[in-house]
């Protein structure tokens, strides 16, 4: 009886030692988990920044090149209409036309159409216009003075036949110093994607 006993024990402690070879070895077997990979998307967001480019353009060729730096930049485009639209006599460079006018009057804020874009989750603003009356047209000044661009990079640009930048860009800085103002840039209507893409190259906008 006493034998019985003792081999149902030996077999019992057989079974278990067993039990535990096989739980070891399914252990060893199970596929080791993957490490886990941070995701960097919204770092390298925070990184570069995100761009937006505000334009004004009447005859078009501000607003190509906008789309060039918008789409070089993978930045969002605003484009700023004026809701009493210019015509081909507003425009005209004589003293009687509305561009002289607005041009000539220190108050002139034309009216801009449509809602105002949300400047807040950007940290870099193009800003476009072509030259009349050797300065920007009055409808930016309506734009900078109805947004909020504190401590925001603004790299101002024009778009011109023959006229330089000239003071336009100091005079749009001077309505919103708290903002960090690049120096004031005269693009010519003829550049190409990649000319503009060289000098964005040098703005250096990952910095």
């Amino acid at each position: 009886m006493f034998g019985k006993i003792k081999n149902k024990s030996i077999l019992i402690l057989m079974m278990t030692v067993l039990l535990l070879l096989v739980c070891a070895c399914a252990k060893k077997e199970e596929p080791a988990e993957e490490p886990t990979v941070p995701d960097t998307s919204e770092t390298q967001e925070t990184e570069t920044g995100k761009v937006m480019v505000v334009y004004f353009s009447y005859t078009g060729n501000t607003k190509i090149l906008a789309e060039y730096i918008a789409g070089l930049c993978e930045g969002d485009l605003y484009e700023i209409t004026a809701a009493d639209p210019y015509t081909e006599d507003d425009t005209r460079y004589d003293a009687d036309t509305r561009a002289y006018k607005e041009q000539h009057d220190p108050d002139c804020r034309p009216e801009i159409e449509g809602q105002l874009p949300d400047l807040s989750g950007y940290d870099t603003v193009f800003l476009g216009y072509p030259i009349w009356h050797s300065e920007a047209p009055k409808i930016c000044y309506t734009f900078l003075e109805s947004v909020d661009v504190s401590g925001k990079r603004i790299i101002p640009f024009c778009t011109s036949a023959e006229s330089p930048v000239g003071s336009s860009a100091l005079n749009l800085e001077a309505l919103k110093p708290e903002a960090r103002w690049d120096e004031g840039i005269r693009l010519e209507v003829e550049m190409s994607k990649e000319e503009i893409a060289d000098w964005l190259e040098a703005l250096n906008l990952s910095e």
